[in-house]
Order: structure tokens, then sequence, then C-alpha cells
């Protein structure tokens, strides 16, 4: 993150307003700022290189977009969901991971098939706790996003998956969740766009036919 407001992920005819808001928006939605956390004008003025005007103003349209809330004694913060950022980040998750494994479908080729069997091959036999599981298991979500070719989608992932420090983080066994890549798998390879995603919507809410729907 620069410590003034230029930015080569804002085109350059953005005004400063533009500017901060969307750097304010990245910094909200990959969880560097924490719901309930404080946003002082004063302060990200001071980081962006700005004055607080347009700092104020971005704000002010973070705020209509349901990202922080503004209150006359406690000022400008993160906004904090109801239900709260686990099973959010899951619900959301569920949606756009549901997306990006239908949209997967219709470009699958034989040698996608055959490149995302053998990314999840690899954590076939990964014992529990394996350090090299989580960027193994990241390597072939984010695989089926990039087969989906939608550059939209690929970056509201990023950012989701960066909001989660750690990554996502299931219950299930290591064994469990390669039974159910290859699965969604088998889907891509049958061009089937609905099933596969019911498939990823039930591995990322951990439903099953006679389970609640769980986040994980």
């Amino acid at each position: 993150m620069p410590a003034h407001g230029v930015d080569p992920r804002v085109p350059a005819y953005a005004s400063k307003t533009d500017v901060v808001c969307a750097l304010l928006r990245e910094m909200i939605i990959g969880g560097e700022v924490r719901p309930g956390e404080p946003l002082r004008q004063r302060e990200l003025a001071e980081r962006f290189g700005v004055s607080q005007t347009p700092v104020r103003e971005a704000l002010r349209r973070l705020e209509s977009e349901g990202l922080v809330v503004n209150d006359p004694h406690r000022g400008a913060t993160v906004n904090e969901s109801e239900q709260g950022a686990v099973e959010d980040q899951g619900q959301v998750r569920a949606v756009l991971e549901a997306l990006g494994a239908r949209l997967a479908a219709r470009n699958m080729t034989p040698e996608l098939v055959t490149q995302l069997r053998e990314m999840n091959a690899v954590m076939e036999h990964m014992a529990e706790g394996d350090p090299a599981y989580p960027a193994a298991n990241r390597a072939f979500h984010f695989k089926v996003y990039e087969i989906a070719g939608s550059p939209l989608l690929l970056s509201l992932m990023r950012l989701l998956w960066q909001s989660l420090l750690l990554g996502p983080m299931a219950t299930r066994p290591h064994r469990e969740s390669w039974r159910q890549h290859e699965q969604l798998v088998d889907a891509l390879a049958l061009r089937d766009g609905d099933l596969a995603a019911q498939l990823m919507r039930e591995h990322i809410l951990g439903v099953s036919a006679d389970s609640a729907v769980k986040p994980v």
C-alpha cells in the first residue's frame, strides 16, 4: 500500500476521492481493517497524502455501499456483519465460487481437466496439518477461477481469500476435500455448469443431503 494517492491499480484520470475510495474499499474487503475498527480521517489523509476532504467524501461513498458506518459520536467505522464475519465470508464465497465453477464448465478442455486432476492429486495423501496443504488447495481453487475467464471474479476472489488471513479453513479431513474436488472435476469434465455450481457451493458451505448449511 503506497503512502500517497498515486496507485497503479487506479486509473490516472480518477479523482482523489476515487483513489482514496478504491484503496479504502480494498483495505476493508481485504481485511487490512477489521469490522468495528475506526477510520480516522486525519490518519487516512496522511497515509494517502491528500487533504481530509477526499477522505471524507470517500467515507460517505463507502457508507452508501454498506462498508462503512458513520456515527455522530464514534465517527466512521468499518461495518460489522450481523451474522458474523466467518459466516458472512462463507456465504459470499459460496455464491462467487459457485459462479466460478459454472463459468469454468463452459470453458473446459481435456487438457484443463488433466491439469485440475494433477493439482488435486497433490493433496490426495497429504497428512492433516501438512503445511503445504493450504497452498495446494488455493492453487486448485484459483485454477478454477482462472478457467472461468472472468477477470472481475478472479480479482474479487483474491480480495476475499486475502481477507481470511491464513486462507479458508475447512473442518473436514483433507481426504474428504480431495474427494469433493474430484467430484467437481468430474462435473467440469462433463461441462455441466449446473452440477459444478451445486458441488462447489456444497463444498464451501459443507452441505450434505441430511445436514444443515454450515460454513467451513
